[in-house]
């Protein structure tokens, strides 16, 4: 039996969610806006691991665990979990690193440390037949 060398593989990015995107009370941030963060870092850990950009076909487990708020700064993981013929099952993690500090004045933030562990999910990517 072989172990593929790609099994493990990650992929970070950071970003700071701007003020633009609070879309509810509280300078909350809509779901979809971390769920196509997730996109991001599986578009470029395919492109390292299958030098593909490839295509979601899906989302699973997906948990909320904390608000994601205009201000903060997110690091978003995604590693490869498996490596089938033409699928690659992925683990995703969001995590708040940084978050605005309104109370204590206009442009305050703070290190959040640890880190908050904002969304959670699993995906499947799909990518051509090897060549």
């Amino acid at each position: 039996m072989s172990t593929d060398e790609r099994i493990g593989s990650t992929v970070t990015h950071r970003r700071y969610v701007p003020y633009s995107h609070a879309h509810y009370a509280g300078d909350l941030v809509d779901g979809a806006y971390v769920l196509g963060l997730f996109g991001d870092v599986a578009t470029e850990l395919c492109i390292r691991t299958d030098g593909d950009e490839g295509l979601f076909a899906a989302y699973s487990d997906v948990q909320f665990r904390g608000p994601v708020r205009a201000g903060d700064v997110l690091e978003v993981t995604a590693t490869l979990e498996r490596a089938g013929t033409r699928s690659r099952g992925m683990r995703f993690e969001a995590r708040v690193v940084c978050r605005g500090r309104p109370d204590r004045g206009e442009s305050a933030a703070e290190v959040c440390d640890p880190p908050l562990v904002a969304v959670t999910a699993a995906g499947t990517v799909v990518v051509p037949p090897a060549r």
